[in-house]
């Protein structure tokens, strides 16, 4: 997508835009959203674990109750 070159030069931009004060504010919100998106992640993946019995996509094996077996399904 991006080459180094492009990325030096788009950080080149940021810089100058918003001024070398404002930098170390970036940088470190920049860290928090990463960690706590980083937490999320691994907090979701700690509390709803994949089940390899239901099968691929997730389907339940179960008994259909209440379906008329001489209706068209739509």
């Amino acid at each position: 997508m991006f080459g180094m070159s492009e990325l030096a030069l788009i950080l080149l931009v940021v810089i100058v835009v918003l001024g070398i004060k404002k930098l170390p504010e970036l940088t470190r919100s920049a860290g928090k959203a990463a960690r706590i998106f980083k937490s999320e992640t691994r907090a979701l993946k700690e509390q709803d674990p994949p089940n390899p019995a239901a099968g691929p996509g997730n389907v339940v094996p179960g008994t259909v109750i209440g379906r008329d077996e001489d209706s068209p399904r739509s």
